[in-house]
């Protein structure tokens, strides 16, 4: 957050009441997120910052009514890719849901992209009101177990850190890499300490003891606990714990009882990976803070979680309180232990307001029109222009983006390169009647080892749809090598059918289960001809399917028309008698994810997390 002279000197006379404010919010209870308490004042705002609280006039005032004022909330993690928006359209959602700053790691499009596609991630984010912060990949590829788009080392990422918006190093989920102290994963660890960046990390099914590599190694976060002692393992050795809740990891209520008032102070709420509809129907940060409070979170503890306590880990001053020298982010809550948004200010701005956004719902007309005692920003459908307007003044912020203006190119990303998968290729050959099954976990990215007996037929794996032994493919779509993986999945319950996507963390192959071989290859062929997206098919035809042109990843399209088009593949899916436990795309995307135990697979084949190696599919005879 910069300044010049002449806004600070303007600042100060506001400060001072020698100046009247932009804005003054009055008659509200504020939460201060530095003692825990409830206050009251009024809030003086000027240029979008916070210029003091007490007794003060402004050219525009607003009657708060009495509502509660909190910070703008902070997701701490979040691939936005993974909502299938870009940026400015992800933006527009999260900001209705009181979200105002984001920490993101760009590593979904880079494992397709590289450079090209963070910079890509950079582009589209700038001019959006949304704070966008940037953790470079440090894992591309993953691990040498799949196949991705792209390697980057510490040189090509080194001349992001020189760009404001980028704080540091994302995930290091190459824990083997960091042990072992290899060049290539050291380099980048030097390169951010010495860069002055931060580094997160990834410590999924790592004990305790050896958490102190990470934590030797200056990685101060991590978001993988799912138990209350990793919690308190992280904690003790003074990481900050991420709590996460997106739409598969919900780990919020095992690792809430970790949370006390002594060590709350070095936790922060994060999403990782949540869904369009998920975000758009319970919220992003907002819905974790909600419930957390209903399991018996002190609600200004747990405010201070999303706002503060972020701000502080990712060394973000200037936001996360309401207090003067801080950015105007803040939210008018009718209802604190609901969490209850009646207001959305960023930088001084109302960008979202319940009761004009009911307005709009029920006369239909076409545009938004956001409005706080006078404030108002009015949002055509193209999202164009927006008009805040001060007294008697005019601003222009790009509230809902600017969609045809600022449209961002993706002629520079790579299309699908991807050799044509036959029956042979995704055959699974058995050696026993034994297999190693993939045990899907609803509620969760880690996986079980299952042992299932099978009856081979002609030497091979026969889909049982009785027994929910369907058959998990991935084929690799990047070098057109016609590397395929095949194994074993339950849980998915599909009765007939195939679904099949080009979202597939991290390296983003194609990943494809089914009820047949035959409706596998025509899922697989029907997404490559997209150039990416979701699929669902039945026999030779195409029930629905959700383009995802941009590095099959996201849509370029607006965010409620993505929306629709997702509760169409929803509504599919349940004719397909795929299971209601979880979301089939979503769990699918993630069981290409060799990082996190037990059972993955890889256009390499089945992989186990344990012993960091591919294994047979057959259970060899003891």
């Amino acid at each position: 957050m910069s300044t010049n002279a002449s806004q600070l000197t303007k600042r100060i006379q506001v400060a001072a009441r020698r100046l009247p404010a932009d804005l003054v919010v009055k008659n509200a209870k504020i939460v201060n997120v530095f003692t825990g308490e409830m206050i009251s004042g009024d809030i003086a705002v000027v240029d979008g910052i916070i210029a003091g609280i007490g007794n003060y006039e402004g050219l525009e005032t607003l009657d708060a009514q009495g509502r509660t004022v909190v910070p703008g909330f902070i997701d701490g993690h979040v691939h936005i890719e993974s909502s299938m928006l870009l940026p400015s359209e992800f933006a527009k959602v999260v900001l209705k849901h009181g979200v105002t700053a984001v920490v993101t790691d760009p590593h979904e499009i880079a494992n397709v992209a590289g450079e090209t596609g963070i910079q890509y991630m950079l582009d589209d984010a700038e001019g959006t009101l949304l704070d966008v912060f940037v953790m470079l990949p440090s894992c591309v590829p993953a691990t040498p177990a799949e196949s991705n788009g792209a390697t980057l080392d510490a040189a090509k990422l080194a001349p992001f850190l020189s760009n404001p918006q980028v704080l540091g190093l994302a995930e290091v989920m190459d824990f083997p890499s960091v042990a072992n102290t290899r060049s290539s994963m050291l380099d980048k660890l030097v390169m951010t300490t010495n860069g002055g960046g931060l580094i997160d990390g990834h410590a999924a099914g790592i004990g305790s003891e050896d958490l102190n590599i990470y934590a030797a190694a200056n990685i101060r976060t991590d978001h993988e606990a799912v138990n209350a002692q990793e919690a308190v393992d992280r904690l003790n050795l003074g990481m900050y714990l991420m709590i996460r809740e997106g739409t598969v990891a919900k780990d919020l209520d095992a690792l809430l009882p970790a949370v006390t008032p002594r060590n709350s102070r070095r936790c922060l709420f994060v999403t990782d990976d949540k869904l369009l509809d998920d975000l758009i129907e319970e919220g992003s940060i907002d819905h974790i803070v909600r419930r957390a409070i209903a399991q018996g979170l002190d609600p200004i503890t747990a405010v201070q979680m999303a706002s503060l306590n972020a701000a502080e880990c990712f060394g973000l001053r200037g936001i996360g309180a309401v207090a003067p020298g801080y950015q105007a982010d803040f939210l008018l809550l009718d209802d604190l232990e609901q969490v209850e948004i009646a207001s959305v200010y960023k930088k001084g701005l109302c960008v979202f307001s319940k009761d004009a956004e009911q307005e709009v719902a029920e006369s239909d007309v076409g545009t938004e029109s956001v409005e706080g005692n006078g404030s108002t920003a009015s949002v055509g459908d193209e999202g164009l222009e927006d008009s805040v307007k001060f007294g008697e003044s005019a601003k222009s912020v790009s509230v809902d983006g600017e969609d045809v203006a600022r449209a961002t190119s993706t002629a520079s990303l790579p299309n699908l390169n991807v050799k044509p998968v036959t029956v042979s290729d995704i055959s699974i050959p058995l050696s026993s009647d034994h297999a190693h099954v993939i045990g899907v976990v609803p509620g969760s990215l880690i996986t079980k080892t299952l042992i299932e007996q099978v009856e081979p037929e002609h030497g091979e794996f026969p889909i049982s749809v009785e027994r929910d032994l369907l058959k998990l493919v991935v084929a690799e779509r990047h070098q057109a090598t016609g590397q395929v993986g095949a194994a074993i999945v339950k849980g998915f319950e599909l009765k007939r059918g195939a679904i099949a996507g080009t979202v597939a963390h991290d390296s983003h192959n194609i990943v494809a289960v089914g009820a047949s071989d035959a409706e596998i290859l025509y899922a697989i062929e029907q997404v490559t001809q997209l150039n990416g997206g979701l699929v669902i098919v039945e026999g030779g035809k195409v029930l629905a399917s959700l383009p995802l042109p941009v590095a099959g990843l996201m849509s370029a399209e607006r965010y409620e028309d993505v929306y629709e088009n997702m509760k169409v593949l929803n509504e599919t899916l349940g004719m397909l008698g795929a299971t209601q436990a979880f979301n089939p795309f979503l769990m699918l995307s993630f069981l290409t994810l060799s990082v996190i135990p037990e059972l993955k697979l890889t256009d390499k084949g089945l992989f186990q997390f344990s012993s960091n190696s591919h294994i047979d599919v057959s259970v060899r005879a003891k």
